[in-house]
Protein backbone atom coordinates (compact mmCIF):
# COMPACT_ATOMS: atom_id res chain seq x y z
CA UNK A 1 0.00 0.00 0.00
CA UNK A 2 2.80 2.35 0.75
CA UNK A 3 4.44 1.81 -2.67
CA UNK A 4 1.16 2.51 -4.46
CA UNK A 5 0.74 5.79 -2.61
CA UNK A 6 4.30 6.89 -3.50
CA UNK A 7 3.80 6.25 -7.23
CA UNK A 8 0.50 8.05 -7.22
CA UNK A 9 2.11 11.08 -5.62
CA UNK A 10 4.88 11.22 -8.23
CA UNK A 11 2.39 11.13 -11.04
CA UNK A 12 0.42 13.90 -9.45
CA UNK A 13 3.50 16.07 -9.13
CA UNK A 14 4.27 15.61 -12.86
CA UNK A 15 0.77 16.58 -13.91
CA UNK A 16 0.75 19.71 -11.84
CA UNK A 17 4.20 20.91 -13.13
CA UNK A 18 4.34 24.54 -14.27
CA UNK A 19 4.15 25.43 -18.05
CA UNK A 20 7.45 27.26 -17.70
CA UNK A 21 9.32 24.11 -16.83
CA UNK A 22 7.75 22.28 -19.82
CA UNK A 23 8.90 25.02 -22.24
CA UNK A 24 12.45 24.86 -20.91
CA UNK A 25 12.55 21.12 -21.46
CA UNK A 26 11.30 21.49 -25.07
CA UNK A 27 13.87 24.18 -25.91
CA UNK A 28 16.67 21.87 -24.81
CA UNK A 29 15.80 19.34 -27.49
CA UNK A 30 17.03 19.64 -31.22
CA UNK A 31 14.42 20.86 -33.70
CA UNK A 32 13.45 18.48 -36.51
CA UNK A 33 13.95 20.14 -40.02
CA UNK A 34 11.14 20.43 -42.53
CA UNK A 35 11.13 18.52 -45.83
CA UNK A 36 13.09 20.22 -48.72
CA UNK A 37 11.18 22.45 -51.06
CA UNK A 38 11.25 21.85 -54.88
CA UNK A 39 13.79 24.13 -56.63
CA UNK A 40 11.66 24.59 -59.75
CA UNK A 41 7.94 25.12 -59.48
CA UNK A 42 5.84 23.24 -61.97
CA UNK A 43 3.55 25.15 -64.34
CA UNK A 44 -0.12 25.17 -63.74
CA UNK A 45 -2.16 22.49 -65.46
CA UNK A 46 -4.28 25.10 -67.24
CA UNK A 47 -1.17 26.54 -68.97
CA UNK A 48 -0.33 23.28 -70.78
CA UNK A 49 -1.91 22.41 -74.14
CA UNK A 50 -1.53 19.22 -76.12
CA UNK A 51 1.27 19.57 -78.71
CA UNK A 52 2.08 23.12 -77.58
CA UNK A 53 3.30 22.97 -73.97
CA UNK A 54 3.46 26.01 -71.80
CA UNK A 55 3.21 29.52 -73.19
CA UNK A 56 6.21 31.78 -73.39
CA UNK A 57 4.87 34.06 -70.68
CA UNK A 58 4.30 31.21 -68.24
CA UNK A 59 7.76 29.82 -68.96
CA UNK A 60 9.37 33.19 -68.37
CA UNK A 61 7.49 33.70 -65.11
CA UNK A 62 8.28 30.18 -63.92
CA UNK A 63 11.96 30.54 -64.76
CA UNK A 64 12.21 33.89 -63.04
CA UNK A 65 10.48 32.59 -59.93
CA UNK A 66 12.72 29.53 -59.82
CA UNK A 67 15.84 31.61 -60.20
CA UNK A 68 14.75 33.87 -57.37
CA UNK A 69 14.04 30.94 -55.04
CA UNK A 70 17.34 29.16 -55.69
CA UNK A 71 20.32 29.81 -53.42
CA UNK A 72 23.68 30.77 -54.88
CA UNK A 73 25.13 27.25 -54.75
CA UNK A 74 22.02 25.41 -55.91
CA UNK A 75 22.22 23.08 -58.90
CA UNK A 76 19.97 24.30 -61.74
CA UNK A 77 16.95 22.15 -62.37
CA UNK A 78 17.00 22.47 -66.20
CA UNK A 79 19.55 22.66 -69.01
CA UNK A 80 20.31 26.08 -70.56
CA UNK A 81 18.38 26.76 -73.73
CA UNK A 82 20.52 26.44 -76.90
CA UNK A 83 20.20 29.22 -79.50
CA UNK A 84 18.45 28.29 -82.69
CA UNK A 85 20.60 28.53 -85.84
CA UNK A 86 19.24 28.85 -89.34
CA UNK A 87 21.11 26.82 -91.94
CA UNK A 88 22.22 28.81 -94.94
CA UNK A 89 21.71 27.44 -98.43
CA UNK A 90 24.39 24.95 -99.42
CA UNK A 91 25.57 24.75 -95.77
CA UNK A 92 27.43 28.03 -96.07
CA UNK A 93 27.20 31.04 -93.78
CA UNK A 94 26.83 34.52 -95.16
CA UNK A 95 30.21 36.29 -95.54
CA UNK A 96 31.09 39.81 -94.48
CA UNK A 97 29.20 42.01 -96.97
CA UNK A 98 30.15 45.70 -96.83
CA UNK A 99 27.55 48.28 -97.72
CA UNK A 100 27.34 49.32 -101.35
CA UNK A 101 29.97 51.90 -102.18
CA UNK A 102 32.04 51.32 -99.04
CA UNK A 103 34.47 48.76 -100.49
CA UNK A 104 37.81 50.58 -100.34
CA UNK A 105 36.71 52.90 -97.52
CA UNK A 106 35.81 50.46 -94.78
CA UNK A 107 38.33 48.89 -92.40
CA UNK A 108 38.82 45.17 -92.89
CA UNK A 109 40.10 43.35 -89.80
CA UNK A 110 42.13 40.49 -91.16
CA UNK A 111 42.92 37.55 -88.93
CA UNK A 112 45.50 34.84 -89.10
CA UNK A 113 45.79 32.93 -92.40
CA UNK A 114 43.40 35.19 -94.30
CA UNK A 115 43.55 34.71 -98.08
CA UNK A 116 42.19 37.31 -100.49
CA UNK A 117 41.38 36.24 -104.06
CA UNK A 118 40.39 38.80 -106.73
CA UNK A 119 38.83 37.28 -109.83
CA UNK A 120 37.10 38.27 -113.07
CA UNK A 121 34.13 36.57 -114.72
CA UNK A 122 33.55 36.77 -118.48
CA UNK A 123 31.08 35.22 -120.88
CA UNK A 124 31.93 33.39 -124.09
CA UNK A 125 32.23 36.69 -125.98
CA UNK A 126 34.72 38.14 -123.53
CA UNK A 127 32.29 40.56 -121.88
CA UNK A 128 32.40 41.17 -118.12
CA UNK A 129 29.60 39.51 -116.14
CA UNK A 130 28.11 41.70 -113.36
CA UNK A 131 25.52 40.88 -110.72
CA UNK A 132 27.06 37.78 -109.14
CA UNK A 133 26.58 37.20 -105.41
CA UNK A 134 28.49 35.13 -102.87
CA UNK A 135 25.95 32.33 -103.30
CA UNK A 136 27.16 31.89 -106.91
CA UNK A 137 30.80 31.33 -105.92
CA UNK A 138 32.77 28.43 -104.50
CA UNK A 139 36.44 28.62 -103.53
CA UNK A 140 38.77 25.64 -103.26
CA UNK A 141 42.29 25.51 -101.79
CA UNK A 142 44.31 22.39 -102.53
CA UNK A 143 41.08 20.77 -103.67
CA UNK A 144 39.19 21.46 -100.42
CA UNK A 145 36.25 23.83 -100.36
CA UNK A 146 36.68 26.90 -98.14
CA UNK A 147 34.16 28.88 -96.10
CA UNK A 148 33.76 32.35 -97.64
CA UNK A 149 34.44 35.06 -95.06
CA UNK A 150 34.48 38.16 -97.30
CA UNK A 151 32.77 39.07 -100.56
CA UNK A 152 32.81 42.49 -102.21
CA UNK A 153 32.45 44.00 -105.67
CA UNK A 154 33.49 47.56 -104.87
CA UNK A 155 36.43 49.07 -106.77
CA UNK A 156 39.87 49.33 -105.22
CA UNK A 157 42.62 51.88 -105.90
CA UNK A 158 45.29 50.63 -108.27
CA UNK A 159 49.07 50.62 -107.99
CA UNK A 160 50.31 49.94 -111.52
CA UNK A 161 53.82 49.28 -112.80
CA UNK A 162 53.75 50.10 -116.53
CA UNK A 163 56.32 48.26 -118.68
CA UNK A 164 56.96 49.49 -122.24
CA UNK A 165 58.86 47.25 -124.63
CA UNK A 166 61.41 49.24 -126.63
CA UNK A 167 62.88 46.23 -128.43
CA UNK A 168 60.04 46.12 -130.97
CA UNK A 169 60.48 47.00 -134.63
CA UNK A 170 60.08 50.69 -135.64
CA UNK A 171 56.64 50.24 -137.22
CA UNK A 172 55.07 48.76 -134.07
CA UNK A 173 57.02 51.10 -131.84
CA UNK A 174 55.49 54.08 -133.65
CA UNK A 175 51.96 52.78 -132.92
CA UNK A 176 52.76 52.41 -129.24
CA UNK A 177 54.32 55.89 -129.04
CA UNK A 178 51.29 57.53 -130.65
CA UNK A 179 48.87 55.74 -128.31
CA UNK A 180 50.59 56.64 -125.01
CA UNK A 181 48.74 59.96 -124.85
CA UNK A 182 45.52 58.03 -124.14
CA UNK A 183 46.96 56.04 -121.24
CA UNK A 184 46.41 58.49 -118.41
CA UNK A 185 42.74 58.91 -119.22
CA UNK A 186 42.11 55.24 -118.45
CA UNK A 187 43.01 55.61 -114.76
CA UNK A 188 41.43 57.45 -111.85
CA UNK A 189 43.07 60.30 -109.89
CA UNK A 190 43.57 58.08 -106.82
CA UNK A 191 45.57 55.51 -108.86
CA UNK A 192 49.36 55.56 -108.99
CA UNK A 193 51.68 54.46 -111.81
CA UNK A 194 55.39 53.67 -112.10
CA UNK A 195 57.02 53.45 -115.54
CA UNK A 196 59.65 50.92 -116.67
CA UNK A 197 61.16 50.38 -120.11
CA UNK A 198 63.37 47.59 -121.38
CA UNK A 199 65.46 46.72 -124.40
CA UNK A 200 68.52 44.68 -123.56
CA UNK A 201 68.03 45.52 -119.86
CA UNK A 202 65.17 47.05 -117.82
CA UNK A 203 65.25 50.68 -116.75
CA UNK A 204 63.18 52.57 -114.19
CA UNK A 205 61.79 55.83 -115.58
CA UNK A 206 59.80 57.03 -112.58
CA UNK A 207 58.66 55.75 -109.22
CA UNK A 208 54.99 55.45 -108.32
CA UNK A 209 53.29 58.78 -108.98
CA UNK A 210 49.76 60.06 -109.49
CA UNK A 211 48.00 58.71 -112.58
CA UNK A 212 46.91 62.22 -113.60
CA UNK A 213 50.10 64.01 -112.57
CA UNK A 214 52.26 66.14 -114.85
CA UNK A 215 55.25 64.04 -113.84
CA UNK A 216 53.72 60.97 -115.50
CA UNK A 217 52.89 62.95 -118.62
CA UNK A 218 56.47 64.13 -118.89
CA UNK A 219 57.82 60.61 -118.32
CA UNK A 220 55.63 59.02 -120.98
CA UNK A 221 56.71 61.63 -123.48
CA UNK A 222 60.40 60.98 -122.79
CA UNK A 223 60.08 57.21 -123.09
CA UNK A 224 59.25 57.38 -126.79
CA UNK A 225 61.92 55.79 -128.95
CA UNK A 226 62.32 54.60 -132.53
CA UNK A 227 62.61 50.91 -131.65
CA UNK A 228 65.18 48.63 -133.15
CA UNK A 229 65.60 46.70 -136.37
CA UNK A 230 65.65 42.91 -136.12
CA UNK A 231 68.99 41.16 -136.37
CA UNK A 232 69.91 40.16 -139.93
CA UNK A 233 72.60 38.31 -141.76
CA UNK A 234 75.78 40.28 -142.43
CA UNK A 235 75.94 42.08 -145.78
CA UNK A 236 78.28 44.24 -147.83
CA UNK A 237 81.48 43.45 -149.74
CA UNK A 238 83.29 42.23 -146.61
CA UNK A 239 80.62 39.69 -145.71
CA UNK A 240 81.94 37.14 -148.24
CA UNK A 241 85.32 35.87 -149.28
CA UNK A 242 86.91 34.74 -152.53
CA UNK A 243 87.55 31.08 -153.33
CA UNK A 244 89.90 29.82 -156.08
CA UNK A 245 89.93 26.08 -156.66
CA UNK A 246 87.87 25.62 -153.49
CA UNK A 247 90.56 27.34 -151.49
CA UNK A 248 90.24 30.57 -149.65
CA UNK A 249 92.12 33.30 -151.51
CA UNK A 250 92.32 35.81 -148.62
CA UNK A 251 91.43 34.65 -145.10
CA UNK A 252 91.21 38.29 -143.98
CA UNK A 253 88.03 38.77 -146.03
CA UNK A 254 86.25 35.86 -144.37
CA UNK A 255 83.30 36.69 -142.09
CA UNK A 256 85.11 34.80 -139.35
CA UNK A 257 88.88 35.10 -139.55
CA UNK A 258 90.70 31.94 -140.74
CA UNK A 259 87.38 30.20 -141.28
CA UNK A 260 86.58 28.25 -144.44
CA UNK A 261 82.86 29.02 -144.18
CA UNK A 262 81.12 31.87 -145.99
CA UNK A 263 78.20 32.04 -143.49
CA UNK A 264 78.16 33.97 -140.24
CA UNK A 265 75.59 33.68 -137.46
CA UNK A 266 73.48 36.78 -136.81
CA UNK A 267 73.90 38.50 -133.46
CA UNK A 268 71.58 37.26 -130.72
CA UNK A 269 68.55 39.41 -129.96
CA UNK A 270 67.89 40.29 -126.35
CA UNK A 271 64.37 40.87 -125.06
CA UNK A 272 64.71 41.08 -121.26
CA UNK A 273 61.02 40.78 -120.45
CA UNK A 274 61.53 38.51 -117.42
CA UNK A 275 63.99 40.95 -115.88
CA UNK A 276 61.64 43.88 -116.50
CA UNK A 277 58.67 42.13 -114.85
CA UNK A 278 60.83 41.20 -111.86
CA UNK A 279 62.02 44.79 -111.37
CA UNK A 280 58.46 46.07 -111.60
CA UNK A 281 57.29 43.45 -109.10
CA UNK A 282 59.96 44.53 -106.60
CA UNK A 283 58.66 48.10 -106.68
CA UNK A 284 55.04 46.93 -106.16
CA UNK A 285 55.93 44.65 -103.26
CA UNK A 286 56.43 47.77 -101.12
CA UNK A 287 52.87 49.05 -101.73
CA UNK A 288 50.68 49.10 -98.63
CA UNK A 289 47.80 46.64 -98.25
CA UNK A 290 44.41 47.69 -99.51
CA UNK A 291 45.54 48.57 -103.05
CA UNK A 292 45.43 46.33 -106.09
CA UNK A 293 48.95 45.53 -107.34
CA UNK A 294 49.09 45.31 -111.14
CA UNK A 295 51.86 45.02 -113.73
CA UNK A 296 50.75 46.33 -117.12
CA UNK A 297 52.96 45.33 -120.06
CA UNK A 298 52.85 46.82 -123.57
CA UNK A 299 54.93 44.43 -125.67
CA UNK A 300 55.05 41.82 -128.41
CA UNK A 301 55.72 39.20 -125.73
CA UNK A 302 59.20 38.10 -126.88
CA UNK A 303 61.61 36.92 -124.21
CA UNK A 304 65.27 36.02 -124.60
CA UNK A 305 68.45 36.79 -122.70
CA UNK A 306 66.97 37.60 -119.26
CA UNK A 307 68.89 36.69 -116.14
CA UNK A 308 65.70 35.86 -114.22
CA UNK A 309 63.88 32.62 -115.01
CA UNK A 310 60.18 32.46 -115.76
CA UNK A 311 59.30 30.14 -112.86
CA UNK A 312 61.22 32.30 -110.37
CA UNK A 313 59.46 35.46 -111.50
CA UNK A 314 56.04 33.76 -111.29
CA UNK A 315 56.79 32.62 -107.74
CA UNK A 316 57.69 36.18 -106.75
CA UNK A 317 54.45 37.48 -108.29
CA UNK A 318 52.28 34.89 -106.54
CA UNK A 319 53.98 35.52 -103.22
CA UNK A 320 53.41 39.28 -103.36
CA UNK A 321 49.85 39.16 -104.79
CA UNK A 322 50.69 40.84 -108.10
CA UNK A 323 48.68 40.30 -111.30
CA UNK A 324 50.04 40.72 -114.83
CA UNK A 325 47.94 42.33 -117.57
CA UNK A 326 49.08 43.39 -120.98
CA UNK A 327 48.37 44.82 -124.40
CA UNK A 328 49.89 42.51 -126.97
CA UNK A 329 51.11 44.21 -130.17
CA UNK A 330 53.11 43.09 -133.18
CA UNK A 331 52.79 39.82 -135.06
CA UNK A 332 51.80 37.98 -131.88
CA UNK A 333 48.53 39.92 -131.81
CA UNK A 334 47.33 38.25 -135.04
CA UNK A 335 45.01 35.24 -134.48
CA UNK A 336 46.97 32.51 -136.29
CA UNK A 337 50.49 33.82 -135.73
CA UNK A 338 49.70 34.63 -132.12
CA UNK A 339 48.61 31.05 -131.45
CA UNK A 340 51.80 29.65 -132.98
CA UNK A 341 53.97 32.11 -131.05
CA UNK A 342 52.76 30.61 -127.77
CA UNK A 343 54.43 27.31 -128.63
CA UNK A 344 57.87 27.32 -127.07
CA UNK A 345 60.63 25.32 -128.74
CA UNK A 346 63.33 24.34 -126.21
CA UNK A 347 66.60 26.30 -126.39
CA UNK A 348 64.92 28.89 -128.60
CA UNK A 349 63.57 32.38 -127.96
CA UNK A 350 60.04 32.52 -126.55
CA UNK A 351 58.01 34.47 -129.08
CA UNK A 352 55.13 35.23 -126.69
CA UNK A 353 55.38 34.68 -122.94
CA UNK A 354 52.78 37.21 -121.76
CA UNK A 355 49.78 34.79 -121.78
CA UNK A 356 51.67 32.45 -119.45
CA UNK A 357 52.25 35.28 -116.97
CA UNK A 358 48.60 36.35 -117.11
CA UNK A 359 47.27 32.81 -116.60
CA UNK A 360 49.50 32.20 -113.56
CA UNK A 361 48.57 35.44 -111.79
CA UNK A 362 44.90 35.88 -112.68
CA UNK A 363 45.41 38.64 -115.27
CA UNK A 364 44.48 38.86 -118.94
CA UNK A 365 45.93 39.91 -122.28
CA UNK A 366 44.30 42.12 -124.93
CA UNK A 367 45.79 41.58 -128.41
CA UNK A 368 45.60 44.67 -130.66
CA UNK A 369 47.16 45.23 -134.06
CA UNK A 370 46.10 48.81 -134.82
CA UNK A 371 46.79 52.04 -132.99
CA UNK A 372 43.13 52.69 -132.19
CA UNK A 373 42.80 49.24 -130.69
CA UNK A 374 45.87 49.84 -128.51
CA UNK A 375 44.35 53.07 -127.18
CA UNK A 376 41.04 51.34 -126.41
CA UNK A 377 42.79 48.47 -124.66
CA UNK A 378 44.11 50.86 -122.00
CA UNK A 379 40.59 51.71 -120.83
CA UNK A 380 39.35 48.12 -121.22
CA UNK A 381 42.05 46.65 -119.02
CA UNK A 382 41.76 49.40 -116.40
CA UNK A 383 38.00 48.79 -116.21
CA UNK A 384 38.52 45.03 -115.91
CA UNK A 385 40.98 45.39 -113.04
CA UNK A 386 38.84 47.92 -111.18
CA UNK A 387 35.60 45.90 -111.36
CA UNK A 388 36.95 42.59 -110.10
CA UNK A 389 35.11 40.47 -107.58
CA UNK A 390 37.00 39.86 -104.34
CA UNK A 391 36.43 36.82 -102.16
CA UNK A 392 38.28 36.01 -98.94
CA UNK A 393 38.56 33.02 -96.63
CA UNK A 394 40.57 31.76 -93.67
CA UNK A 395 42.94 29.00 -94.67
CA UNK A 396 43.31 25.92 -92.48
CA UNK A 397 46.87 25.39 -93.68
CA UNK A 398 49.80 26.74 -91.63
CA UNK A 399 51.49 29.75 -93.19
CA UNK A 400 54.93 28.92 -91.89
CA UNK A 401 55.62 26.00 -94.23
CA UNK A 402 55.97 28.19 -97.36
CA UNK A 403 54.43 25.56 -99.65
CA UNK A 404 52.46 26.48 -102.74
CA UNK A 405 48.66 26.26 -102.38
CA UNK A 406 46.46 25.90 -105.41
CA UNK A 407 43.32 28.05 -105.68
CA UNK A 408 40.25 27.41 -107.80
CA UNK A 409 37.27 29.74 -108.03
CA UNK A 410 34.08 28.23 -109.44
CA UNK A 411 30.99 30.13 -110.51
CA UNK A 412 27.75 28.16 -110.32
CA UNK A 413 26.47 29.46 -113.64
CA UNK A 414 26.97 27.86 -117.06
CA UNK A 415 29.07 29.17 -119.97
CA UNK A 416 31.19 31.54 -117.91
CA UNK A 417 34.97 31.83 -117.69
CA UNK A 418 36.68 32.69 -114.40
CA UNK A 419 40.04 34.47 -114.40
CA UNK A 420 41.83 34.01 -111.05
CA UNK A 421 45.33 33.27 -109.89
CA UNK A 422 46.35 29.61 -109.90
CA UNK A 423 47.58 29.75 -106.31
CA UNK A 424 49.87 31.52 -103.87
CA UNK A 425 52.93 31.10 -101.68
CA UNK A 426 52.28 32.04 -98.03
CA UNK A 427 54.48 34.55 -96.28
CA UNK A 428 55.10 35.48 -92.66
CA UNK A 429 53.26 38.76 -93.17
CA UNK A 430 50.07 36.92 -94.08
CA UNK A 431 50.17 34.92 -90.87
CA UNK A 432 49.85 37.96 -88.61
CA UNK A 433 46.72 40.05 -88.00
CA UNK A 434 46.53 43.32 -89.86
CA UNK A 435 44.08 46.12 -90.56
CA UNK A 436 43.47 46.85 -94.22
CA UNK A 437 42.51 50.47 -94.78
CA UNK A 438 43.58 52.21 -97.98
CA UNK A 439 45.37 55.47 -97.41
CA UNK A 440 43.72 58.66 -98.65
CA UNK A 441 45.07 59.92 -101.93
Amino acid sequence: MVRVKVLAGAVALMLVASPTQQAQQTAGQQAVPDAPRPQVSLPAASAISAGVGTTSSSNDDTTAAAAASQPDNAVPGSLPASPQTQAQPDDQQAPDLPALGEGPAYTLHVGVNFVEVPYTVKDRRGNLVPGLTWRDVQVFENGLRQQIALFTVDPWPLSVALIIDQSMTPDYMAKVNNSLSALQGAFAPFDEIAVFTYNNTPKLRTELTGARSARLTFTLENTKTAGREPAQMGGGPMSQTTFINNQQFDPNTSPVRNSQSTWTAPPRERHALNDAILEAAKSLSKVEKGRRRVIYVISDGKEDGSVAKFKDVVRYLQTNKISVYGTLVGDSSLPVIGFLDRIHIPLQMRDNILPAYAAATGGSIDAQFRQKGIEESFAAIAREVRTQYVVGYYSKEPFIDGKFRTIEVRVLRPNLDVLAKKGYFPTAGDASPANIMPAAR
